[in-house]
C-alpha cells in the first residue's frame, strides 16, 4: 500500500502501536511554523489521556480502556479526539473508529474540521482521504476496514450507531460533548468490549452541562469507578485565555453553575446551567398538541446586524409553533431595508391556513425603525417594535428579553416546536447571571460570543411573539388585510 518514502514512517509508527502520547510526538510539526508553532506538544492534560491509554495497552491488553474527560471550555478537548484518532489508525492497519457527538452540527462544524486539520498536518497525512463523514485508507483495497466513521446517534435506532466489531484488531468509539448523549447510546457502545480479542477503547469528552445523567454517572457518580476520569480545570490549562475567564468568573460568579460547568469541569446543582434545559427542548420538539380555532396567529422577527447571522421569522398559535415554518433572510440583505420591508409585508398579506398574522413582534434594534414606517405607510398596523433591553412587565424578570424568555419557557413544557437543530441550540444556549435584585436574568450575547456561541436568532424570534399577550380571535369576523403596493422583491 506504501510508497517506499513512507515505509520507514510506517516501520516508525509500528513501534508507537500502543503508545499514542510518542506517535503524537512523532507524528505531528510540532513547534514548526503553522497551525502548530505555538506548541512544543500536546498541551499537558491531553498528554496525560494518550500516556494514560497507552499505560493501559500494555498492561492489561485484553480489558476495555475507558476513558471520560469532563471539563471547562477551550482545553482542546477536540484536538484530542483528533490525535486518538489518528494515532489509531496511524498504527494499526485496519483498525476502526466511530466518533458521534451530542448535535450533527457539533459533528460536521467541529468535529469533522478539527480531525480534517490534524490529519492535513500529519507526517502520514497521504495514508488517509478525508470526507465530511470518514476518514479512510487512500487504498481503495483497505477503505472498507480501515477508517474512521462521524455518524449521529438517534435514541430510536442506537444500533445504527454501534454494529461495529473489528475482532482481533483496533476499536475505538469517541462521543464529542457527550454530557447531553443519552444512555441508551452509551448501552450501545459499551458492550463493543464483549470481544476478548483486540483493542477496544472508549472516550468520552464533554462540559457537564446537565445534573444528573450517564455523562455525570460515570464521570462523578456510582459507574466512575469503571472510568478512568479526568476532571480539567479551564484556568490550569496553558495557553487558555486567564484573563478573559477570570472576568467571565467575575461577571458570573465563582460558585455559579456557569463557572462550574464552563471553567471547572463540574456539574451544576441546579436543574441545569442552561436557562431552558435540554430535556424541555426535546419534549417540545416530539409533542403533539391541539389549538383552538380561536387563538390568534403571532409572529416574531429578529433582525440580523449583517454578515453570518440571519434575520428570522418564526410563527405561533397557541401551543403550536411548528406546523409554519420559519423564513430566513441572510444577514447580508439587511443593508437594504427595502428586501426586508417586502418579506414582511408578504407575512402580513398572506394566509396561513385560514389565518392571517394577528400581530408581528419586531425587535427594535438595527433596522427596525425604517423597516417599521414603511409597513405603516403601506397600510399594516398590526406590528409592534420590541426593546429588549426595556423594563420588563414583570418583576421576577429583569428585562424584557427576560420576560419574554421566561415566558417562552413555561410555553414549551406543554408546546410543540419542530426539529430544527439550530433552533434546540438556540433555547439551550443562554445560562443565567447573578442579578442583585435577585431577578431572572440572561447572560448578555455578548459573553454568549466569548462562550463561542453563536446570536439566538431563531431563539430571539420565537421568543419575541411573547412580547405581550393576545386577545382570541372573533371567528365570526373576517379580518381584513391591507393588500400593500408593489409585491415581494425576492431574495
Amino acid at each position: 500500500m506504501l510508497s517506499s518514502e513512507h515505509e520507514t514512517i510506517y516501520e516508525d509508527l509500528l513501534q508507537y502501536q500502543n503508545d499514542p502520547l510518542r506517535a503524537v510526538k512523532y507524528g505531528f510539526p510540532w513547534g514548526e511554523p503553522g497551525d502548530l508553532e505555538a506548541f512544543a506538544g500536546p498541551r499537558k492534560w491531553q498528554a496525560g489521556v494518550l500516556e494514560e491509554i497507552g499505560l493501559h495497552l500494555q498492561n492489561n491488553p485484553n480489558r476495555v480502556c475507558k476513558i471520560i474527560v469532563s471539563s471547562g471550555n477551550g482545553i482542546g478537548k477536540t484536538a484530542l479526539i483528533a490525535m486518538v484518532t489518528w494515532w489509531a489508525l496511524s498504527t494499526f492497519q485496519g483498525a476502526r473508529v466511530k466518533i458521534t457527538a451530542n448535535t450533527g452540527v457539533q459533528l460536521t462544524t467541529k468535529t469533522s474540521p478539527e480531525l480534517a486539520k490534524w490529519f492535513r498536518i500529519a507526517i502520514n497525512s497521504e495514508w488517509f482521504t478525508k470526507s465530511v463523514t470518514s476518514i479512510k485508507a487512500a487504498d481503495d483495497k483497505y477503505g472498507a476496514e480501515w477508517r474512521c466513521d462521524l455518524e449521529t446517534w438517534s435514541a430510536d435506532n442506537p444500533a445504527a450507531f454501534a454494529g461495529l466489531h473489528n475482532y482481533g484488531k483496533r476499536l475505538v468509539y469517541i462521543l464529542d460533548e457527550g454530557s447531553e448523549i443519552p444512555e441508551i447510546i452509551y448501552e450501545t457502545m459499551e458492550p463493543a468490549g464483549f470481544d476478548e480479542i483486540g483493542q477496544i477503547i472508549l472516550l468520552v469528552c464533554g462540559n457537564p452541562t446537565v445534573p444528573r445523567g450517564p455523562f455525570i454517572d460515570r464521570a462523578f457518580g456510582a459507574k466512575r469507578n469503571r472510568w478512568k476520569v479526568h476532571v480539567i480545570d479551564a484556568r490550569e490549562v496553558e495557553g487558555t485565555n486567564r484573563a478573559e475567564i477570570d472576568e467571565l468568573i467575575q461577571d458570573y460568579g465563582e460558585s455559579s453553575d456557569w463557572a462550574k460547568v464552563h471553567v471547572l469541569g463540574l456539574p451544576p446543582t441546579a436543574g441545569s446551567a442552561q436557562f431552558i434545559d435540554q430535556d424541555t427542548i426535546e419534549q417540545a420538539q416530539k409533542r403533539r398538541v391541539i389549538v383552538a380555532e380561536d387563538e390568534p396567529l403571532v409572529a416574531g422577527v429578529d433582525f440580523a446586524w449583517g454578515g453570518n447571522d440571519d434575520n428570522v421569522i418564526r410563527f405561533r398559535r397557541g401551543l403550536d409553533a411548528r406546523s409554519i415554518p420559519p423564513i430566513r433572510i441572510r444577514g447580508e440583505f439587511t443593508r437594504d431595508p427595502a428586501v426586508l420591508t417586502g418579506k414582511l409585508s408578504d407575512v402580513l398579506s398572506r394566509n396561513y391556513d385560514g389565518h392571517h398574522v394577528a400581530m408581528l413582534f419586531m425587535d427594535s434594534a438595527g433596522i427596525a425603525a425604517p423597516v417599521e414606517m414603511r409597513l405603516r405607510q403601506l397600510g399594516f398596523e398590526n406590528m409592534m417594535t420590541v426593546n429588549f433591553g426595556a423594563h420588563s412587565p414583570n418583576p421576577k424578570y429583569a428585562y424584557m428579553r427576560d420576560y419574554m424568555w421566561g415566558e417562552m419557557k413555561d410555553w414549551l413544557r406543554s408546546a410543540a416546536i419542530d426539529s430544527d437543530a439550530g433552533l434546540a441550540m438556540d433555547l439551550g444556549g443562554p445560562c443565567l447571571v447573578s442579578d442583585k435584585q435577585q431577578r431572572v436574568k440572561l447572560e448578555p450575547k455578548e459573553l454568549m460570543q466569548k462562550r463561542g456561541l453563536d446570536s439566538p436568532d431563531d431563539a430571539d424570534a420565537l421568543a419575541l411573539t411573547f412580547a405581550m399577550p393576545m386577545a382570541p380571535v372573533d371567528t365570526m369576523k373576517s379580518v381584513p388585510v391591507r393588500q400593500p403596493r408593489g409585491g415581494w422583491l425576492g431574495v
